[in-house]
């Protein structure tokens, strides 16, 4: 098992396969590298060298106390990134990993970052205040650190089913897809898990996007049920300054598992742009 030492003890968990270009993965809430499994095959086979890592509290990573928020998970990146020597990556982040991708690359990825893609992501920024009308209510938050805290077995059950769009009429639900978010989501930590809520949620990300100024490509879905991409991904796209959108419509929030063939070839077509 790959684990890197943090400056602060803790054990990151990653995966490295492959030779060529790098690409990293970042997973959202509240799951583990092992989310990106299709994309991680498919882009080894077309020669990328891809890896993905456990976010501390995450996954096989350990159970810290501490350090869950965007600042240190950008930081352990960082780490990963300079111990691996990555150098014309691309960092691709899904959901909450969208955020740490773009803090990352805003922060620490000058030199070592070609291009960025937001999946899904919660940037800019998530939550309604007056400045962000549009938001989504802190109350859903609060619902959602409740239900974490309280019942996190069977919450994270029925959080499958928004999260694919397995809640939609017609649906074609695969109970093996819901099981594997299960299994995740409970290899983590309930603490890491409950402070992230805070950290996806209220963490402002509009600096970071009109900061960079390396290609980034935004995807998002339109039936979205976690992250509303008009709140997101429209005004993410906005504000970066060689920024791309494409919308689908239909698509969930979990999108690179249930549209895997459609999410890579553009995430590619991106690539090799």
């Amino acid at each position: 098992m790959s684990t890197l030492k943090l400056k602060d003890g803790t054990e990151l968990y990653y995966k490295d396969w492959g030779t060529g270009q790098p690409i990293v993965f970042h997973h959202g809430w509240p799951l583990s590298s092992d989310d990106w499994d299709a994309q991680m095959v498919f882009f080894q086979q077309q020669g990328f060298r891809v890896i993905a890592h456990d976010r501390r509290g995450h996954g096989r990573s350990a159970q810290t106390a501490t350090g869950h928020e965007m600042e240190t998970y950008a930081s352990d990146v960082a780490q990963l990134a300079e111990a691996l020597d990555l150098k014309n990556a691309i960092h691709v982040g899904h959901s909450t990993g969208g955020g740490e991708v773009i803090r990352y690359v805003n922060k620490y990825g000058k030199g070592r970052v070609a291009k960025a893609v937001l999946v899904s992501a919660v940037t800019p920024f998530m939550v309604q205040n007056a400045a962000n009308p549009e938001g989504v209510p802190m109350q859903v938050f609060d619902d959602i650190r409740a239900q974490t805290a309280t019942n996190r077995q069977q919450y994270f059950k029925d959080f499958s089913l928004p999260f694919y769009g397995y809640n939609r009429e017609g649906a074609n639900v695969k109970e093996g897809v819901r099981e594997n978010w299960w299994r995740q989501g409970m290899m983590g930590s309930i603490l890491a898990h409950y402070e992230c809520i805070k950290a996806f949620s209220e963490t402002d990300f509009t600096e970071d996007l009109s900061s960079v100024d390396i290609p980034v490509l935004v995807l998002h879905g339109e039936d979205d049920q976690i992250v509303p991409y008009k709140t997101t991904a429209v005004k993410a796209a906005q504000l970066l300054k060689k920024g791309t959108l494409i919308t689908y419509p239909g698509f969930p929030h979990g999108m690179p598992t249930t549209e895997a063939a459609t999410i890579n070839k553009d995430i590619l077509a991106f690539i090799k742009g």
